[in-house]
């Protein structure tokens, strides 16, 4: 929907957009898909010439391959990645093997670890922009941001120094830990850095097997092989000898050597390095995430160490949860309200993750004598013990792959009545096999199309067809209506195994009702009555006239 406001300005600028992206990383790319899915098409900036082609980021959990599902952009990665499902705990007096994701995630198609380097899931992230007629304009760079009640007015510059004004109704700053739009915002970015030094290497290691992730713990801190598969098999990340001078021409091969041999009794070789660099970590959080009309995402937001392969993926979710919102908004579909319900939501697990991060970093890297002691000789123990602690096992695997991330606070979650079936509105919407037209699917794949789902379960199929007109006339494009029910019930949409029914806590013989938001997670639930369905979406959404 237009804006008048903007169109006032036109005259006094170079361009006028609903949306400016600043930074071209995942969180950034992530976002632009998000816009573009939902019907607005972003400007996309970064200072950078080129993407990254180096590794940073190396993982994708099992959460952010849900949300990039709908975009169709997971099948791609998933191709590209490496499913490792093995994690190998060296010490100097043993190997413990531990399997990874091996329990507690039988309700999503991506039960794995997916090893991807950043390089390789930009390289992703971009094309599927470009096929969507998305431009990345790169070597633009953010100068000067000033906002009123209005929009942005933005200065960019361009690789050859000229400058242009930029007006926008709405910023976003997916630049990074350096973020020149939480600079020129005045939003603080507290923390510090930590004290010890690292090494990080995409290189090729003889020896280890690549059908599994290696850590060799020592009293001098950890040294982590992670298998890659592109753009060599291997990454590598060391922590150095405390005390020790960095080398003065940058890590080298054999400074590399040195290091890992120390770690490892000489038995691992290394060659054919792609990149090596030293480099510190940091753990700071931004003040706010959202300044008028000014947004944060990614590590703009929050940074910290990639203990559990977390960070890149809190970016993603940051931006998926981000736009959709945005782009309800920009659209005149959603109420100003709904990017209230960002910072709200997203925060709290930035918070969170920097707390689990900071606590595991502290575990692996601390001098101390007693943790060293724990680290090097209790832990290979509690590890074994743990393969045989099923319920543990599971409940920490759906904690690192963010299957258990909710939004129980948020405003937009609310219950229609007193149901307390899982999931409760704020959950993510578990996955389930269903029968559709006679084949078989899931009912994340039914959700794919982009907007809001309202699911109404329907034991006897005895809906009026008027009620699921209703709904998607008053919400064209924005809500879709699923009508699901037991196997055999005449229903659309069958629970083909019975699992549905219980994973989404529905009534046997009752209808029920939940309604899902574009980032699959649980908006309203309730029995029967659909008033407070009708309430909800005259909160969040405007109806067509």
């Amino acid at each position: 929907m237009p804006d008048p406001a903007l169109d006032e300005v036109a005259d006094e600028v170079d361009e006028v957009v609903d949306v400016l992206v600043v930074g071209a990383g995942p969180t950034g790319l992530a976002l632009a898909a998000e816009l573009h899915a939902h019907g607005v098409r972003p400007r996309v900036v970064d200072r950078h010439q080129d993407r990254v082609h180096e590794s940073r980021a190396l993982a994708l959990q099992p959460r952010t391959l849900e949300v990039l599902a709908g975009r169709g952009i997971s099948d791609r990665l998933v191709a590209r990645g490496n499913r490792a499902v093995r994690l190998r705990v060296h010490t100097a007096r043993r190997t413990v093997e531990v399997p990874l994701f091996d329990i507690g995630l039988d309700d999503t198609s991506y039960p794995y670890l997916l090893f991807l380097s950043q390089a390789e899931t930009e390289s992703v992230l971009g094309e599927h922009l470009r096929s969507g007629g998305v431009t990345l304009e790169r070597g633009v760079e953010l100068v000067g941001l000033t906002q009123d009640d209005d929009g942005v007015t933005c200065r960019v510059r361009d690789g050859s120094g000229t400058d242009r004004t930029v007006r926008a109704r709405y910023v976003v700053g997916c630049d990074g830990a350096r973020s020149t739009v939480r600079r020129l915002t005045g939003i603080a970015f507290r923390g510090a850095a930590y004290p010890q030094h690292f090494v990080l290497a995409d290189l090729e290691a003889d020896v280890l097997d690549p059908g599994a992730a290696h850590v060799f713990l020592s009293g001098d801190g950890p040294l982590l092989f992670f298998p890659l598969g592109r753009p060599t098999m291997w990454r590598l990340i060391a922590m150095r000898p405390r005390g020790a001078p960095l080398p003065p021409d940058g890590v080298t091969l054999a400074d590399l050597q040195r290091v890992v041999d120390a770690r490892t009794g000489g038995t691992v070789g290394l060659r054919d390095p792609e990149w090596m660099t030293d480099f510190r970590l940091q753990h700071r959080g931004a003040e706010r995430y959202r300044a008028g009309r000014v947004l944060l995402a990614g590590d703009a937001a929050h940074v910290h160490s990639p203990a559990g392969a977390q960070g890149m993926n809190t970016g993603i979710q940051d931006a998926v949860d981000l736009g959709w919102k945005l782009a309800l908004v920009t659209q005149g579909r959603g109420v100003a309200a709904l990017l209230d319900t960002y910072e709200a939501e997203r925060a709290p697990v930035g918070r969170a993750v920097l707390r689990l991060t900071d606590r595991a970093f502290a575990a692996a890297t601390s001098s101390h004598p007693l943790v060293r002691l724990a680290r090097t000789h209790v832990a290979p123990v509690v590890l074994e013990a743990l393969t045989h602690a099923h319920g543990t096992r599971a409940r920490a695997f759906r904690t690192v792959a963010e299957l258990r991330i909710r939004y129980a606070r948020s405003p937009l979650s609310t219950s229609g009545g007193r149901s307390r079936r899982a999931p409760r509105p704020g959950d993510r919407l578990p996955d389930a096999l269903v029968l559709v037209a006679g084949g078989t699917s899931t009912l994340h794949r039914r959700l794919h199309h982009p907007g809001f789902h309202l699911l109404l379960w329907d034991p006897d199929a005895t809906c009026p067809p008027q009620t699921v007109r209703a709904v998607e006339t008053r919400y064209p494009g924005v809500v879709t209506v699923h009508r699901l029910g037991p196997r055999r019930s005449g229903n659309p949409v069958q629970d083909l195994t019975g699992h549905l029914a219980r994973r989404l806590g529905l009534p046997r013989t009752r209808p029920a009702y939940l309604l899902v938001r574009p980032d699959g997670h649980v908006a309203h639930r309730g029995d029967g009555d659909l008033r407070p369905l009708r309430r909800y979406l005259e909160t969040w959404l405007v109806a067509a006239s």
